[in-house]
């Protein structure tokens, strides 16, 4: 083993080297401003986006990071030496295009590492006549697609490309109801004549996505409140490829393919595109921290303060019920004319808003809303690159399939079935199922020269275990776990680690501000979506607080490296200050 395996892999508790990577001082600001238009909490990149915009409109903003390092949960961290990661979001595909235009992230120093293929899934069998264990490699090129899904069947050889097509449609259609805000039902249904036909306004982007739609709005209606078997049973045979398509229906999500609103969750993984191919991802030079640099460039070139280890003990609400300002936890106040919370609703309302500015029934419905997560996230530093059974490179020479999401655990649709009910059942997933990425296959800045940064996005585990809180054993033992599975399908796996970081839903609520560990700031459920996202008295980004606005993925339209929370927040907020 090189060097590096000095470090004892088994030892969780580590001291976090931030490297230049993602982290954000002060720069030459000593102090605050007195007062500010605007006030964003949370360096998300969400609030990012938010503050660039509201600073781009001409408003005095500052941004409040909690933590050291700016990115939220699109972060880059050096855990262990020379070992870059991105420490939770992991790829980049859902950030909206315009955004990236306005912003001008190039400029300010975003790159990205486009991957094809895209999927990689290997088999655990004994091989076919002598070979090789079969595995199912999906990228951009169709005749190689369908070459590798003939593996399994001929018949969903031929029916791929007409399956991409269709979700392609369906996914192109909702674009409109991510660029804006959901539709203003109050301002529509009451009020004066001239403010019913300001609101009637925020109905054009429903307007426009049916007119997208046309005759698939019932195909659009059931996938977006279907399970994903329905649809991938109907469209495929091979257990393979349903089980890999069936991944992005669940991943993320506490769910089973088989429960109703898979569908949407995988829609909302393919909706995405990246340097202007339709559902790219790709890796951030640098881990996902290189996207929150670029965000906070962009919004420090127009003149926005941000600040780092900043965290906000409250938001001040004047008597008049308006928000006011914040006071962090080391006493300082800090005024403005609006407040923006890239933080959870639950944080948003439970921790920083003074509860008795809240109505008491308001309160209650935030406690409902439904923060269950399935994932524990493992980062590990590697000497060398995993080598599998099902595609073998020797000598430690990336082939293709190290660029993609490897999925391991999902070449059957049943595995994964029986990884969520271990998880209902309230104990960690025995076969959990994992989406293993490398990005330092493609990007040589994350680890010294011959070593890998891996990425592992792992379910299903439960908030608790049988009802108790984690402990440091249970921690090992479920990564134990996940290693020895990726040794099935790798051997050597093991003895190549020199360390690893592991980010349990307790963790990941600690560490980020996910509550409940969830990675969308709320689950992605039917319940939970544009009308009623966060909760159905609250669809959007203005809050009970006048001045106090949602920016987060907590709001429409949820989670992912999206930014539109950020952007249409920003808007809305702006739109308020002008009327006043």
């Amino acid at each position: 083993m090189a060097a590096a395996a000095t470090w004892n892999y088994r030892a969780r508790r580590v001291t976090t080297v931030v490297g230049t990577l993602g982290r954000c001082r002060s720069y030459a600001q000593t102090s605050f401003k007195s007062h500010y238009d605007a006030l964003v909490i949370g360096g998300g990149h969400n609030g990012l986006v938010a503050a660039a915009y509201l600073q781009k409109g001409g408003l005095q903003t500052a941004v409040l990071e909690r933590r050291h390092v700016l990115g939220g949960a699109a972060v880059t961290e050096e855990i262990f030496p020379g070992f870059h990661f991105s420490r939770c979001s992991y790829l980049l595909s859902l950030l909206r295009p315009h955004i990236y235009a306005d912003l001008e992230l190039k400029k300010h120093g975003l790159k990205v590492y486009m991957r094809d293929p895209h999927a990689f899934t290997p088999m655990l069998e004994d091989g076919v006549r002598n070979g090789l264990p079969r595995s199912l490699t999906l990228g951009s090129d169709l005749v190689e697609n369908q070459k590798e899904i003939s593996k399994f069947s001929q018949k969903d050889a031929q029916t791929f490309s007409e399956f991409v097509l269709h979700l392609e449609k369906l996914a192109s259609a909702i674009h409109p109801l991510l660029d804006a805000p959901p539709v203003d039902i109050p301002g529509v249904t009451t009020g004066s004549l001239k403010k019913r036909l300001a609101a009637a306004k925020t109905l054009k982007p429903v307007v426009k996505c049916g007119l997208k739609l046309g005759r698939n709005i019932p195909e659009f209606y059931e996938i977006i409140t279907a399970p994903i078997m329905k649809i991938l049973n109907r469209w495929f045979e091979s257990e393979p490829l349903k089980a890999t398509l069936a991944t992005d229906g669940v991943i993320g999500a506490m769910t089973s393919p088989s429960n109703p609103g898979s569908g949407y969750v995988l829609l909302h993984h393919v909706m995405g595109e990246l340097e202007r191919e339709k559902g790219a991802w790709g890796y951030v030079e640098g881990g996902m921290g290189g996207l929150s640099k670029a965000l906070a460039k962009a919004a420090r070139s127009y003149g926005a303060d941000i600040f780092t280890e900043k965290d906000v003990e409250h938001i001040v609400v004047d008597p008049d019920g308006s928000a006011k300002g914040v006071v962090l936890k080391d006493g300082v106040e800090i005024r403005s004319g609006v407040v923006l919370s890239n933080a959870t609703p639950y944080v948003t309302f439970k921790s920083l808003t003074p509860q008795e500015s809240l109505p008491a029934e308001f309160l209650k419905a935030v406690d409902q809303i439904d923060y269950t997560s399935p994932v524990t996230k493992i980062n590990v530093a590697v000497d060398k690159l995993p080598n599998f059974l099902a595609a073998p490179t020797p000598d430690n020479r990336p082939g293709p399939h190290h660029q993609c999401s490897i999925h391991i655990n999902c070449e059957s649709v049943d595995v994964l079935e029986a990884a969520y009910k271990e998880a209902m059942n309230g104990r960690p997933s025995t076969r959990p199922m994992i989406e293993m990425t490398i990005p330092s296959v493609l990007d040589p800045t994350l680890a010294p020269r011959g070593c890998h940064v891996v990425s592992m996005f792992t379910q299903f585990t439960p908030f608790q275990i049988d009802g108790k809180d984690w402990t440091e054993q249970d921690r090992e033992a479920y990564a134990d776990n996940v290693f020895d599975w990726v040794e099935k399908y790798a051997p050597g796996f093991k003895q190549s680690v020199v360390g690893r970081d592991i980010l349990t839903p307790p963790d990941l609520e600690r560490i980020f501000g996910l509550t409940g560990g969830n990675i969308f700031h709320g689950s992605m459920s039917l319940d939970q979506l544009y009308l009623a996202r966060p909760l159905p008295s609250l669809a959007g980004y203005r809050t009970p607080i006048k001045g106090l606005y949602l920016c987060g993925s907590g709001s429409h339209p949820g989670g992912g490296v999206m930014g539109s929370p950020g952007w249409n927040a920003a808007l809305i907020a702006m739109a308020d200050l002008k009327l006043q």
